[in-house]
């Protein structure tokens, strides 16, 4: 599978972050209540919002809160792992949603940080896990940026759903166990002295072989 380039992960990441914002400013201008599209626990209409959850937002803080986070794991995930990038995001959207569902507060959960959570945590894992050096390089730049999410999974601040936090993370954990063989490790450069090197060993082993034969014959 081709590697996608930068410019498309990051062009990617900008089209679903420009239509999370498309919908904030529909839902101001129209005043659609879009939260009843919200995670609401163990209620049947409520299963709604394991599909739609992630898309709204209650405020302009809260859109603008998960921008960034969205963009930079969002790209780093879609140019690190391009075999298993969608299945990880399908599974940490569905994870995220289900565990609210299942084991949130009764209030109406919604906003992409269920998301984040779970790309962070995907990358975090994997990396872990895989030890290659672009991996290890793409848990650095997601640590460095987003290491506090390690955190966030945790009850902090009233009025913020720790719960999507979490069962997030549980699902960028599962993906990250369940596919960390799926993408091909990088190819390892190759420096003009190991090719010198391995012809060297080359021919010392090939003219070991004909002296033995020489000496076979001779005998």
């Amino acid at each position: 599978m081709t590697v996608p380039t930068l410019r498309s992960s990051i062009i990617a990441s900008c089209v679903f972050v420009a239509f999370l914002w498309g919908l904030a400013l529909l839902q101001h201008l129209l005043g659609w209540p879009l939260h009843q599209f919200g995670v609401f626990p163990r209620s049947l209409s409520g299963l709604i919002g394991i599909v739609t959850g992630p898309l709204i937002h209650g405020s302009w803080e809260h859109i603008a809160s998960n921008t960034l986070p969205l963009l930079l794991l969002g790209s780093i995930l879609h140019h690190g792992y391009p075999k298993s990038r969608w299945w990880a995001l399908g599974i940490i959207w569905t994870a995220a949603g289900l565990g609210v569902w299942l084991l949130g507060r009764e209030s109406y959960h919604f906003g992409a940080s269920g998301l984040t959570h779970g790309m962070f945590f995907f990358l975090f894992v994997i990396g872990i896990l895989r030890r290659d050096r672009r991996s290890i390089a793409l848990l650095m730049v997601a640590f460095f940026m987003y290491g506090t999410m390690l955190l966030t999974i945790f009850p902090q601040q009233p009025g913020v759903s720790y719960e999507y936090h979490f069962a997030g993370a549980v699902g960028g954990v599962l993906s990250a166990v369940l596919f960390r063989h799926w993408d091909p490790l990088p190819q390892r450069k190759a420096y003009s002295w190991e090719l010198e090197s391995e012809a060297e060993a080359d021919e010392l082993i090939g003219d070991e072989w004909k002296r033995e034969k020489q000496e076979e014959r001779n005998d």
